[in-house]
């Protein structure tokens, strides 16, 4: 069975964001702690209301996108996907997560022809902004997906060191 070209492309650019993440590290952590901070209430309740204000119109106000968000539609673009345990924003660490909302997908999958619907929100919201709204959402998933996220997190950063 053939994975779908967009599968591809985001597991091929995962490694590019791997090694851009050593480069790129906006809010100076560790390159082994995560960018998320989904304990912090200060930084949640940032995040709650942008998600309300900028991601729950495609995303859902429960995190659980679209309707038949892995087919295609008659525009050829997907739909939104959910961003609760069923989706599979969890599967991406930290890093991808954020240069995805900041930069675009078509700028993380390396082809600027790309289409979708996801805006890139660089210049609509700060970095703090974009790990607020982030954190809003991985504090949301059960405590074991949670988990699962963190462990996923430490395996890419251990992958970026040189």
């Amino acid at each position: 069975m053939k994975a779908p070209a967009v599968v591809i492309a985001l597991t091929a650019a995962l490694a590019a964001v791997i090694a851009l993440a050593i480069r790129f590290d906006p809010f100076g952590t560790d390159q082994g702690e995560a960018m998320l901070r989904p304990d912090d209430p200060k930084v949640l309740a940032v995040g709650e209301r942008i998600y309300a204000e900028q991601c729950a119109s495609c995303h859902g106000d429960r995190l659980q996108g679209q309707p038949d968000w892995r087919t295609r539609g008659a525009d050829g673009l997907l739909p939104a996907p959910p961003h609760d345990a069923g989706g599979h924003t969890w599967h991406h660490p930290d890093e991808m997560l954020f240069c995805i909302t900041k930069f675009g997908v078509a700028s993380i999958v390396g082809d600027p022809s790309y289409k979708t619907s996801m805006p890139a929100y660089e210049g609509r919201l700060s970095d703090d902004e974009i790990i607020a709204v982030l954190s809003w959402i991985k504090a949301q998933w059960p405590a074991q997906v949670r988990q699962m996220h963190t462990q996923m997190n430490a395996q890419a950063a251990k992958a970026a060191r040189p």
